[in-house]
């Protein structure tokens, strides 16, 4: 079973910083709850996509392959690239809008068990044929299981169910449970972005148990979790300080406390994102306005890149005007290869690090260390940043500006006394307006899915499964638009008095396709 530890131990390469391992998602959830969750689920799932496949420079998801376990496992989709498939994923997500939404059945006890076992055996089957003369950067499966049960009973049935299956390629086996409560944090910038300890638990240490709200807005967020880098094969940055300030703490060579972090995006730049406002300006530079720092961290594979801390700030001390690019986090790291006692401690100080700078309202001033190229006589530019402290054991990491990129701007001094009439007119304005205590950027909406979507639908083509489709491939006849499985499937329970019944999608076939990438399975009768 999954013991927290992924199976590649060599170090990260440039293009694996950002691409995640392959997944596999098992929509685990029974009438008439089905009913209630499907809408969201679908639309989440369509915004994801539309940004996963849009998203320009290195691809950020391998594989990803879905089944759909209600009264018996489907395969709704086997595996495919994500990238370059969208019109695939849609209709896959058309598909799942199609399912029976009213009714009830009996659900068999070993179809889930039977949907990870089949989906398993597919990732396996795919990975050895496409391993024939190419190279694979991914050896292991991710598996998330949607349901609408109680999710300890899920794993617990999960546990029992595959407690003599082989595992070794699971990176990750994870049960999400999902609520029929409203989203309650609305006015928060990331309502479920970390889960509670209440929420997120584990069972023994093979399965991860998370709750996430029946809204779109968790969904999504819950999925856009997959296109960050979670590679635990090294650490991103070492934070340095200065030793002398310190006591009772750990050294590096050169005399300076070192935290070991790992890197997160805060958000997604629009220079990734073809046709928006902002990238319309970087089409031509698939890093869009990603940080030195990010870019940096990412190609430092038998090092890490260095952040030394060279002095403090007030926080009130810096200018907004002077940060630029997209912010970064700071975490602790979850390095697999140290050890446990190593990680207790870093995280210890890390946390006491971000609990004394909110005490002196301090901000950190740090400068970017480059990575040693060779023997070169050049001095390479350096980049500064500014360490920023929250009430969450992270922070936050902004590029600075220097005096070669300062450029001159004249601040006089604001006029004492507006005349009256300038003044109440302006008042009047102002108070027309409505007046929100922060900024909720889940409340600011932009139209960018809906414009990704209409962008890729026109690029790759639509492809539209009916319910005329669908009943067809029920009784055992795969329709010219609907995807072919890899593998045969896992023998089914049969229903006492009736014959087993084996989903056309997963129906055995004399011909394996095997799509190059961004390929599409061929289509046959």
């Amino acid at each position: 079973m999954y013991h927290g530890r992924s199976t590649g131990k060599g170090p990260s390469t440039p293009t694996q910083i950002y691409q995640q391992p392959p997944r596999l998602l098992i929509v685990h959830i029974a009438l008439p709850s089905w009913a209630h969750i499907c809408s969201n689920l679908c639309e989440a799932l369509q915004n994801f996509f539309c940004l996963a496949c849009s998203l320009m420079g290195p691809s950020r998801m391998s594989l990803f392959s879905l089944y759909m376990v209600q009264n018996q496992h489907e395969c709704i989709l086997p595996f495919v690239q994500v990238k370059g498939n969208f019109a695939r994923l849609q209709a896959c997500i058309s598909e799942l809008r199609t399912l029976q939404k009213e009714g009830c059945f009996r659900p068999h006890s070993t179809s889930l068990q039977l949907a990870v076992e089949d989906g398993l055996q597919q990732f396996k089957q795919y990975t050895r044929h496409v391993a024939t003369g190419a190279a694979l950067s991914y050896t292991s499966l991710e598996i998330t299981v949607l349901t609408s049960q109680p999710g300890k009973e899920v794993a617990k049935q999960l546990e029992e169910g595959l407690k003599d299956t082989d595992l070794v390629r699971v990176r990750r086996l994870q049960v999400v449970e999902i609520t029929e409560g409203v989203l309650e944090c609305m006015d928060s910038v990331s309502p479920v972005e970390e889960p509670s300890s209440d929420e997120s638990s584990v069972l023994g240490t093979d399965i991860d148990l998370q709750t996430i709200d029946n809204d779109v807005v968790s969904m999504e967020i819950f999925f856009k979790a997959w296109l960050h880098n979670s590679g635990t094969d090294q650490e991103h940055i070492h934070l340095l300080l200065p030793s002398r300030c310190f006591s009772n703490i750990s050294r590096t060579g050169d005399d300076s406390m070192c935290l070991k972090c790992d890197l997160q995006e805060r958000l997604l730049s629009p220079s990734l994102l073809p046709g928006t406002a902002d990238g319309s300006l970087r089409m031509d530079d698939p890093k869009g306005d990603f940080s030195t720092l990010y870019q940096m961290a990412s190609q430092s594979s038998a090092s890490c890149y260095k952040l030394r801390v060279i002095k403090a700030l007030n926080s009130s001390g810096i200018c907004e005007s002077l940060t630029y690019g997209l912010p970064f986090i700071l975490r602790p790291t979850s390095c697999w290869q140290l050890d446990w006692d190593e990680l207790e401690t870093n995280q210890q100080h890390f946390h006491a690090l971000c609990h004394s700078l909110l005490k002196r309202q301090w901000l950190l001033l740090a400068k970017g260390e480059p990575l040693s190229g060779g023997h070169s006589l050049r001095t390479p530019a350096s980049t500064f940043y500014v360490i920023v402290p929250s009430r969450s054991p992270t922070l936050l990491v902004k590029a600075v500006a220097t005096r070669e990129l300062l450029l001159p701007s004249p601040f006089p001094p604001l006029p004492e006394d507006p005349t009256d009439v300038s003044l109440k007119t302006v008042e009047r304005v102002l108070d027309s307006l409505e007046l929100e205590p922060t900024y909720n950027p889940l409340q600011a909406w932009s139209h960018l899915y809906s414009h990704l979507s209409n962008t890729l639908t026109k690029l790759q083509g639509r492809i539209q499964p009916s319910l005329e489709s669908r009943a067809l491939r029920k009784a055992g006849q795969l329709q010219t638009n609907r995807v072919r499985a890899t593998v045969a499937p896992l023998p089914m329970t049969p229903t006492p008095g009736r014959a087993p019944k084996m989903p056309a999608a997963s129906k055995p076939s004399s011909e394996v396709f095997w799509p190059s990438k961004g390929e599409e399975y061929p289509s046959g009768p």
